[in-house]
């Protein structure tokens, strides 16, 4: 009987509601690993999950049972839910609308494992505006500005 085998390295990103800069050095590291076991439950293979105050970024193997839709609703709910009933911010979190989720090759799981792991570097240099409108067009993915994340800068 054959078997189903593949390899989907997916790159999603979402941000902070209202892109508050709630996702502080006190629980960010516990955050990114708890989302690590979420993707382990569904059967996905964390790669890297970094971040910064109002977004994160998380690198995965998909499961071609899962889609990405239904991994990033799972995701996404999970890890808000966690946020709020460890009372980690002041008030309600949730995580804005949406997604940018784009695929590797294995021959650039690494540079992109090691561009999700210096977030902080990085968002020294280049806002996350920047740097989201920059993978969209990398990507050549068409897009209206009115239907993408709330940017407050």
């Amino acid at each position: 009987m054959a078997n189903t085998y593949s390899q989907l390295n997916i790159h999603c990103i979402f941000a902070v509601k209202g892109r508050e800069n709630f996702i502080t050095k006190d629980f960010r590291d516990d955050l990114h690993r708890y989302m690590s076991g979420i993707l382990k439950n569904d059967d996905s293979y964390p790669l890297a999950i970094g971040g910064w105050l109002d977004h994160v970024h998380v690198f995965f193997e998909l499961q071609p049972t899962m889609s990405i839709a239904d991994q990033m609703r799972m995701l996404k709910a999970t890890s808000s839910k966690w946020i709020n009933d460890n009372k980690l911010v002041k008030g309600k979190f949730y995580w804005q609308e949406g997604y940018g989720a784009f695929s590797y090759s294995r021959s650039q799981r690494n540079s992109v494992i090691k561009y999700i792991t210096h977030q902080e570097a990085h968002h020294k240099k280049k806002t996350f505006r920047e740097e989201y409108l920059e993978l969209l067009n990398k990507f050549e993915i068409p897009f209206m500005d009115k239907y993408v994340f709330e940017f407050y800068e």
